[in-house]
């Protein structure tokens, strides 16, 4: 069965409690009602404060997202079978004939080796003009066999041919034979006594025997005495000379030098433009640990599946995750202002003027006819709390309080214990830098042609928001320039 695709439940960066807690709670709700496979995350560290809410209702810290672009993993990878490099040239084309693919990886216990396309098999059987080029290719006569449909009649089909070895077709009388005949050479001959006995005298490397003519065992008999291969094939010796030089091994010809791969964690948009730039059809795609996965194809980015995301207590472009342009959004729900953000297509948006996201998470699930866990509604307390500064805020509302109440009977909390111990630990600043407490709760928006940030600091006295006082001044001036 196929695996639902994750929808990330996310609240805005540098996240507060409610947009922590909001993210869990309506992840949970989603996943009660519908089929699919809803996950909270996070665009920015936990604050004191929210850690200690996770960690006081025992749930964890949802895993940080800083990118919602759409992945590599998140386009059909084709999982082209990889060739070995030790596969002769006609057999890799046989294969990608067969399996129509231009372009297949030469892999290794894991790890990509090189990459060879039908062009390059092309190039290399029309550029082949080299007569030693199964020596300089160190090949084995087990694919010269192969390729030949030859048969092994003396000799190892494990051992490689000698490195000083040429092609050489037999036509000559033994007389000239003899002229250029040299140790290592490969000799492509018919049923000739003479031209046979002459090759083994020069100390040829191999002798192939053409139209599956017999080999005599006095031949036989001087080429094991003298270390020189015999291999019978039943094609004749035009044949037999086109097809030899297929028997090349790809790990000659495969390029190794400067491949374009990527990482199934890369982002599309950063590789579209090579993907134009260099013209292949497909491109090798490796894990983490650099191991091959499959092949990238350029029509795949036709079907590229975006990540899907719910947006909870945020609804503007400035303070979502980064990549959220790429991603499709699902679903809004949020109770600050209307912000400037556009979607593709119409989504389900809920905004209402409370003050805290976690109370319209409360009237979801009400509506919804659900039972809240004891948990989860200890996170949308606290969350409310937080929001609210336990019911002083000016945003606060009589549904908030109501809510918060409620959430509390049903967690077995007191509103104002858990408040101030939330409070408590939000407010210990000791060991944190001006970077730190500036971000813990810090918000972009835009108006008009302004983009203007604001923070929030909790502090539990005068005297402890006046001992940080100088230093954040000073780090706002630089965050400002």
């Amino acid at each position: 069965m196929t695996r639902k695709k994750d929808v990330f439940v996310i609240g805005h960066k540098n996240p507060d409690t409610d947009s922590i807690c909001s993210a869990i709670a309506y992840a949970n709700l989603k996943n009660k009602i519908s089929d699919g496979n809803y996950v909270p995350k996070r665009a920015g560290e936990v604050s004191n404060e929210t850690q200690y809410v996770l960690d006081f209702f025992g749930v964890e810290s949802p895993a940080f997202i800083n990118h919602v672009g759409t992945q590599v993993k998140d386009v059909t990878i084709k999982i082209t079978p990889s060739l070995s490099k030790e596969m002769s040239l006609k057999n890799a084309w046989i294969t990608m004939r067969d399996m129509q693919e231009a372009t297949m990886p030469i892999v290794n216990e894991g790890k990509l080796e090189g990459i060879i396309s039908v062009k390059d098999i092309a190039t290399a059987n029309m550029d082949i003009y080299e007569t030693r080029i199964l020596a300089m290719s160190k090949t084995k006569y087990s694919n010269i066999l192969d390729t030949i449909d030859g048969t092994m009649v003396v000799g190892d089909p494990e051992e490689v041919v000698p490195q000083e070895g040429k092609i050489l077709i037999g036509a000559a009388n033994p007389d000239l034979l003899e002229t250029y005949v040299e140790p290592g050479d490969i000799l492509i001959t018919g049923n000739r006594f003479e031209s046979q006995l002459c090759a083994v005298e020069m100390n040829a490397g191999c002798i192939v025997v053409c139209m599956g003519a017999p080999v005599s065992k006095t031949i036989q008999k001087l080429a094991k005495e003298n270390n020189c291969s015999i291999i019978s094939t039943p094609h004749d010796t035009y044949m037999t000379a086109r097809l030899i030089s297929q028997s090349t091994p790809l790990g000659y010809f495969m390029r190794k030098e400067n491949l374009i791969t990527f990482s199934e964690d890369d982002f599309i948009s950063d590789i579209r433009g090579t993907m134009a730039k260099i013209r292949h059809r497909d491109f090798p795609v490796l894990d983490r640990e650099g191991n091959y996965i499959g092949m990238l194809s350029r029509r795949s980015l036709l079907e590229m599946d975006n990540k899907k995301i719910i947006m909870v207590d945020h609804n503007e472009k400035s303070q979502a995750v980064d990549g959220i342009d790429e991603a499709e959004i699902l679903e809004i729900i949020d109770h600050h202002r209307l912000g400037s953000l556009e979607t593709m297509a119409p989504v389900m948006f809920r905004n209402e003027p409370v003050g805290c996201t976690g109370t319209i998470m409360y009237q979801i699930y009400q509506e919804k006819g659900l039972d809240i866990a004891p948990n989860i509604a200890g996170l949308l307390c606290a969350a409310i709390i937080s929001d609210t500064l336990m019911f002083r805020s000016p945003t606060c509302t009589a549904m908030d309080k109501a809510a918060a109440e409620k959430l509390a009977e049903i967690a077995g909390v007191k509103c104002e214990e858990l408040a101030s111990e939330m409070f408590a630990a939000g407010s210990n600043l000791k060991n944190k830098s001006p970077e730190e407490i500036f971000y813990q709760d810090f918000k972009v928006f835009v108006s008009d042609d302004t983009t203007f940030g604001v923070a929030q600091v909790s502090a539990v006295s005068r005297k402890q928001l006046n001992s940080i006082k100088p230093e954040l001044q000073t780090y706002m001036e630089k965050v400002l320039a």
